[in-house]
């Protein structure tokens, strides 16, 4: 990205300047953080123009039979399977979509970039994707728009001009508020917590965290980031990383924040057996069904996510509606089926909606 160093060092300096921070975090992306008030005061509504690309010489498939791919992260994970079950399901109420999920079994950039390669020249009508990498997946999504092909991304951006449009399942800042007071909520608003990622470069997970860097900083400054591991959106690594955090920092770790679906669980389960549960904290991204057992024997009270399935289902809807011509730059909705109308924000964004938190008391209702 440009200025992407420049970002990157001074973002670093300014955390480290800082007694809030003692981690070097060196996720950072070019983008400024925009951490929402400390109250429930919500953010003002900014109008942009789009900034997404284009598909070249692209044939009218307005109405027309689609052939479509979608390539997430890594398949064979719940949040995946669920997202698929959605791209599934807006597919065989549209009537007019064939659609394969496919991709790599590990959350790696170039197996998923050598997946979308393939099915661009065996030919599709477009591409969903959830990006590993927003920088390095760019190349591969602009030569799909240069061969007409309709891209949509969803969960995990790349960068504009390689996608048409992104379906945002929670704003950045939005996410990173509601993370930041459920664990400020847990620990007292203060205390020292360290966070499990995938990785450095994930698009998604990298803005959540610059945005909860900036709003912990302004709105619950008595607590302190130790540092940021990565595991790879892998189980037994989201569980060995948390237990050397657990022995590494012993007392003085007050929380553990999962950034992904599978960190998450991977962490409740290394503190379970550490036998820290009600010492430590657990906060973060997870699907219902992955932390029922430890949301409902209290040693975690709280989990946050939307509905992957709902996420799936808006983008297959955002590619036939780019692919009809409905959705268009200038769009200010999109007409998503059972979801009703969803927001274009950000120029080139469609926004599923508010983040949401499962507890003990609402999480059995859920199943995915």
């Amino acid at each position: 990205m440009k200025h992407f160093a420049k970002s990157i060092a001074i973002f670093v300096l300014a955390i480290a300047s800082s007694s809030a921070f003692a981690a070097t975090w060196t996720g950072a992306d070019d983008l400024p953080a925009q951490p929402l008030s400390c109250d429930a005061t919500p953010a003002p509504a900014v109008a942009r123009p789009y900034d997404g690309g284009a598909p070249v010489n692209a044939p009218s498939r307005k109405g027309k039979k689609l052939n479509v791919v979608d390539v997430p992260k890594l398949i064979g994970i719940g949040y995946f399977n669920a997202t698929t079950k959605g791209i599934a399901a807006a597919a065989k109420e549209l009537g007019t979509v064939k659609v394969r999920t496919d991709g790599p079994t590990r959350a790696n950039i170039d197996e998923q970039i050598t997946f979308i390669d393939n099915y661009i020249t065996s030919g599709v009508d477009g591409i969903l994707f959830a990006a590993n990498d927003p920088v390095a997946i760019a190349p591969v999504l602009k030569r799909a728009l240069s061969k007409g092909i309709n891209v949509v991304g969803y969960d995990a951006d790349a960068a504009p001009r390689a996608r048409q449009w992104f379906v945002n399942q929670a704003q950045f800042n939005s996410m990173a508020k509601v993370l930041i007071d459920t664990l400020a909520r847990e620990t007292g608003g203060r205390g020292n917590f360290a966070i499990v990622t995938s990785t450095f470069t994930t698009p998604n997970q990298a803005r959540w965290i610059a945005e909860m860097a900036a709003y912990q900083a302004r709105c619950h400054p008595q607590m302190r980031w130790l540092e940021t591991v990565e595991a790879q959106e892998d189980n037994m690594l989201s569980f060995t990383q948390t237990s050397t955090l657990i022995n590494k920092y012993g007392d003085k770790l007050s929380g553990v924040m999962g950034m992904t679906t599978v960190a998450t669980p991977a962490a409740a389960e290394a503190i379970t057996q550490a036998k820290r549960c009600g010492k430590v904290a657990i906060v973060g991204m997870a699907t219902p069904n992955a932390v029922k057992p430890y949301l409902n024997k209290g040693c975690m009270k709280s989990a946050v996510l939307w509905n992957p399935v709902d996420l799936g289902y808006a983008a297959m809807y955002a590619l036939r509606a780019a692919a009809d011509g409905t959705l268009r730059p200038g769009s200010t909705s999109l007409k998503a089926g059972r979801l009703g109308e969803l927001k274009v924000v950000n120029g080139s964004e469609i926004l599923l909606g508010a983040p949401y938190v499962f507890t003990k008391s609402n999480v059995n209702g859920f199943d995915f």
